[in-house]
């Protein structure tokens, strides 16, 4: 670890940018923790803006950090930030969202919707709240987020839609281990596949990003047996670094103008020069990691 900011020092990863985010403005959901945050602080890093709209504005009993703390991490690490307490859920918490970026930075260049809630359970024991909350935060907030960002989008000299959700896979088992996550998933990025054609000739690029592994993260930990199972898993850099080979070209073959696609990680990061991943592991060996679902 390195860094000018013994307060967030910055990891070493093999990952080599190409391409800088340098003044742009990203608007994000979530993002207080987890790959949302690793992925902001990225951007930060280049010295973009980025927007925060997240639940957390008072500490968790159970999971680190709030909006504002992470706002802080974004401006140490060179960044601008914007701090937003809000639920993707509300039509006028999204929507003023999306005015205060454009209030504050002037822009919105870069929507990446990061908020998701996950619940593996079957069919039979799946409550029915857990299933409307993960059709709404993930399915139904990635739509309005990035529908009432679109008129800013347009103005961008090179608009991007960033959604953190699998490629669609019509294999059965996908479905058939956890029915409920799986449809609010793939309705993440069926948004991406019917943004990025009906989107084509506006200048805005629409791709999804998911990792190949598991990656440590909070919503990880709290699950049964989530301590051990995040032993074998990566941090949540790797995403962070393929997350800005996307947005500034790196790691597509269309460079900036990609859209449409539904990467992984390591896709990107291959693309982008990157041929050793172990530093991206907790420790684990490559041949030991857990593969995330989906894929």
């Amino acid at each position: 670890m390195t860094s000018s900011n013994d307060a967030y020092p910055v990891p070493a990863t093999p990952y080599r940018a190409t391409g800088s985010l340098q003044g742009r403005t990203i608007l994000m959901s979530g993002g207080s923790r987890g790959i949302g945050l690793a992925i902001a602080r990225r951007a930060a890093r280049d010295g973009a803006n980025v927007v925060l709209l997240a639940k957390t504005g008072e500490p968790h009993a159970k999971l680190e950090g709030t909006v504002y703390s992470a706002a802080e991490e974004l401006e140490a690490a060179g960044g601008r930030a914007l701090p937003l307490v809000g639920d993707v859920r509300n039509d006028d918490d999204v929507a003023r969202a999306v005015d205060a970026a454009v209030g504050r930075f002037g822009a919105i260049d870069v929507v990446i919707n990061n908020a998701s809630a996950i619940d593996l359970s079957p069919t039979d024991a799946v409550d029915m709240k857990r299933y409307d909350l993960m059709q709404d935060i993930n399915v139904r907030g990635t739509f309005l987020l990035s529908k009432l960002a679109l008129p800013a989008l347009r103005k961008s000299s090179g608009g991007h839609i960033l959604t953190l959700s699998p490629p669609l896979n019509l294999d059965p088992k996908w479905a058939g281990r956890h029915l409920a996550y799986t449809i609010a998933k793939y309705g993440m990025s069926l948004t991406t596949l019917g943004l990025a054609e009906e989107l084509r000739g506006d200048g805005i690029c629409v791709n999804s990003l998911w990792p190949r592994t598991l990656i440590d993260t909070a919503a990880i930990r709290n699950m049964a047996g989530g301590e051990s199972m995040v032993r074998a898993a990566r941090g949540p850099e790797i995403m962070a670094d393929a997350a800005h080979a996307v947005l500034t070209g790196a790691g597509t073959k269309a460079g900036r103008l990609a859209t449409g696609n539904f990467y992984t990680d390591e896709q990107v990061l291959a693309a982008a020069g990157v041929t050793d991943f172990r530093p991206y592991s907790l420790g684990a060996a490559e041949a030991d990691l857990v593969p995330d679902i989906f894929l």
